[in-house]
């Protein structure tokens, strides 16, 4: 049997402040975008540059963290797996998103807090289904 790998590592922006909410059994989640950009030289020379939107959520003690430490417009090194979920709104039509479930987040450039100080290390145990 062949072992896998899933592994997301991005750096980027924070576009809105973390949102944090509970589970009906009382763990912690918190939610975020982060906003990577990419830059480069087209075959005409113009320069050009393009940004991707990233959701995050991060559980327990490290959800604490992030919403505790993390605000718009930080620069933020988020590592962790990609995960697709999918859900069925009242009216019957399906919807999918596909986030980032953080497992390790280090502040970058944020002179406030000190910068590049290490968060992390949820354990699978942490996660469950949640209200985002």
């Amino acid at each position: 049997m062949t072992r896998g790998l899933n592994k997301v590592m991005i750096i980027g922006r924070l576009g809105r402040d973390p949102e944090m909410r509970y589970t009906p059994n009382g763990r912690p989640v918190t939610a975020f975008s982060v906003a990577v950009n990419r830059s480069w030289t087209a075959g005409d020379g113009d320069k050009r540059e393009e940004t991707e939107w990233f959701n995050v959520v991060a559980w327990g003690n490290l959800a604490e963290i992030c919403k505790q430490h993390l605000r718009k417009g930080q620069t933020v090194y988020v590592e962790g797996r990609l995960q697709t979920r999918g859900w069925e709104d009242p009216e019957g039509k399906k919807h999918y998103r596909t986030e980032i479930v953080a497992n390790e987040m280090i502040i970058l450039g944020d002179k406030r807090e000190g910068g590049a100080e290490p968060f992390g290390e949820a354990t699978p145990a942490e996660e469950e289904e949640f209200p985002f």
